[in-house]
């Protein structure tokens, strides 16, 4: 195979890479740590800007973050790929919490999240459901899935660590200390 040819594939196999990490709905961030990639190697499979040659390493790296194959990322058509990753994970041990929630979630990094975190979207409370849920659109892609997750997870531990707290000899502390920090950030939550 010529260099021409094998720099030609490459450019064809970024180009269907690229657009996989765009219907998972993974910015750039998000498909470095996924695929444990550095950023730049990744800003060159999205915005490639010559002719420039995956390493085997990458590829696989990729193939792997996509839940594909090697051999299936090269040989299988792009549009029987996008067709796979738009069909929705069937429910996991009968799990139909996770289903409706994949199925209620039209932002495509949000259901790609879904699909890498089964064990961590079955611990949303329904109330914080709601709150990702409402938040699609340019307000999650601002954030970023994991780190709005990530928030909700911490506010959820600290509020268990907060109730067993208040349930011993510390209430008053506990009370003290709520009532300084309620009233540091009162004015701004009033609009003050």
């Amino acid at each position: 195979m010529s260099e021409s040819t094998t720099q030609h594939n490459h450019a064809e196999l970024a180009a269907k890479i690229a657009l996989l990490a765009q219907e998972k709905g993974w910015n750039q961030e998000d498909f470095a740590n996924i695929a444990g990639l550095n950023r730049q190697t990744i800003r060159q499979i999205l915005h490639p800007t010559g002719d420039r040659r995956l390493r085997n390493a990458t590829i696989a790296a990729c193939a792997k973050a996509l839940g594909l194959s090697v051999r299936e990322l090269w040989e299988v058509p792009v549009e029987r790929l996008l067709q796979r990753l738009r069909q929705p994970p069937p429910p996991v041990n009968g799990d139909d919490k996770l289903h409706r929630l994949y199925q209620q979630a039209t932002q495509p990094e949000l259901r790609a999240w879904l699909e890498r975190n089964p064990e961590r979207s079955r611990q949303l409370t329904d109330e914080e459901i709601e709150e990702l849920l409402s938040l699609q659109g340019e307000a999650l892609n601002a954030i970023g899935v994991e780190t709005f997750v990530s928030k909700l997870e911490r506010r959820r531990n600290l509020m268990e660590q907060v109730r067993v707290v208040a349930n011993s000899e510390l209430l008053d502390t506990l009370e003290t200390l709520v009532d300084l920090m309620y009233n540091k950030i009162a004015p701004y939550r009033d609009g003050v």
